[in-house]
């Protein structure tokens, strides 16, 4: 059985480490990846795989769900894509589903993020 390991903060409460790869998290892969695109809107599919931990094809899949879902539109300037988030959505669990997208962008980047949803 594998122990977790912590790190002592010189409290008397030792501070979880960062996940190791193939260890659980609270949210999901596509959670991150959102978090990444609303951090920084026109941020490389490259650089989104590699914050979260996953391969490059395996952020296009979740980008491509997250458009479908209506969660993320995007647009190109010039070269590359820019992506917005649609932050009046509901999240999608039954079990979450009475919060906001920017509820969880504002958890979790401590940012209260302004609604990118057309009237």
């Amino acid at each position: 059985m594998r122990r977790a390991q912590t790190i002592r903060t010189g409290t008397s409460r030792p501070a979880p480490a960062e996940a190791a790869p193939g260890e659980w998290t609270f949210l999901t892969n596509h959670a991150h990846v959102l978090l990444c695109i609303a951090r920084e809107p026109e941020v490389r599919m490259r650089d989104v795989a590699q914050q979260v931990g996953i391969t490059e094809r395996a952020v296009q899949r979740i980008v491509s769900d997250l458009e479908l879902a209506g969660y993320l539109r995007r647009s190109r300037e010039g070269r590359r894509n820019r992506y917005e988030v649609q932050t009046d959505l509901p999240l999608r669990h039954p079990i979450e589903r009475h919060e906001r997208v920017s509820s969880l962008l504002a958890l979790v980047l401590r940012t209260r993020p302004r609604s990118n949803v057309a009237r």
